[in-house]
């Protein structure tokens, strides 16, 4: 009688527990978008009228001690076509890491696979010798059909055809509060939260739209600009270093950004700030969608970008020199 007991409890606890499994799966498939919805994107509330976004506040002006120069690194366009799937930054070694087609300038050889000793010896576009590597996710036309290799290589929803960018501009400004000190070689840097759409907060979120009519407005929706204006990619990154790595676990505990006034967090040092950016043509009233993740859904809020930095010592030492002589160079 008593193993008859222990059996039934036992098939009654199996059956429970299937059903409570059964449960628990079924509401974590609710939690995420199926696939089909999970392509789905842009949304119509993903768009603003620039004309309607508040105009930025003036920043505060620069402390005694400002390292206020500019440098500017002809790097191109993009114009080599340089455009895959990878990112060296977050996940270095997995082909096609990215789900998600960036757009390079700078050095021409990166993938997943690069090394630092690679990344050194290839060829570049930028001028003066930088072999960095600049990169971002392309941004699409999603009502007109892509007819190249790269433009349905991502796959994950990412389609339709590649907007070229109009300009680059790749900058390195100084820090309000100070000098800066030297970059290390091969330091890598990301800006920006490409899971900004499920993230839950915007700790993260750096994504800076535009219209080139319009300098003085930025949102994190995509701009609807005027006729005959671009629109802009602003990709600010953090410049506060922590003098002893080039690269962290989640890949922004080494490279931090400032806080107010300037102010880096304790134990860290000013470096050069990266601002990379982007504009492009696109008709008035055009749909433009941004690469992502499935789940992301194309949200303008996800807007990222990284760089790893492979200029020359004698270069670096040479921009650190424009940045805190304050003044405005080009290399």
């Amino acid at each position: 009688m008593g193993n008859r007991r222990r059996l039934l409890a036992l098939v009654i606890c199996l059956v429970l527990g299937g059903g409570l499994t059964a449960a628990v799966l079924g509401a974590s498939r609710a939690a995420w978008p199926q696939a089909g919805a999970a392509a789905a994107g842009p949304a119509p509330a993903d768009y603003v009228d620039i004309r309607t976004v508040p105009r930025t506040p003036a920043a505060p002006p620069a402390g005694p001690d400002a390292s206020a120069g500019s440098v500017a690194v002809a790097c191109g366009r993009g114009e080599q076509g340089h455009y895959n799937e990878d990112n060296l930054v977050v996940s270095p070694g997995l082909r096609s890491g990215a789900h998600h087609t960036h757009a390079y300038v700078g050095n021409l050889s990166t993938d997943a696979m690069s090394t630092d000793a690679s990344l050194d010896a290839a060829a570049t576009t930028c001028t003066g010798g930088d072999r960095s590597t600049y990169y971002w996710p392309v941004l699409r036309r999603p009502d007109r059909p892509g007819i190249h290799p790269h433009e349905s290589a991502a796959g994950h929803g990412n389609e339709g055809e590649i907007l070229p960018e109009a300009s680059v501009r790749v900058e390195f400004r100084g820090s309000p509060a100070g000098k800066v000190v030297p970059m290390p070689r091969f330091l890598r840097g990301m800006t920006g939260d490409a899971v900004a759409f499920t993230a839950g907060g915007d700790a993260d979120v750096r994504a800076r739209w535009g219209c080139s009519g319009s300098p003085d407005r930025s949102t994190t929706s995509y701009p609807r600009c005027p006729e005959g204006e671009r629109v802009t990619r602003t990709l600010v990154f953090p410049s506060c270093w922590n003098g002893l790595d080039t690269a962290s676990p989640g890949h922004r505990s080494h490279l931090r950004f400032p806080g107010a006034g300037g102010v880096c967090p304790q134990d860290t040092f000013a470096v050069p700030e990266l601002r990379i950016s982007l504009a492009y043509e696109v008709p008035a009233g055009a749909a433009i969608a941004l690469d992502s993740f499935p789940e992301q859904r194309h949200s303008p809020r996800t807007d990222h970008a990284m760089f790893v930095n492979v200029m020359t010592d004698d270069r670096m030492a040479a921009v650190v020199a424009c940045l805190n002589e304050g003044r405005a160079c080009r290399i």
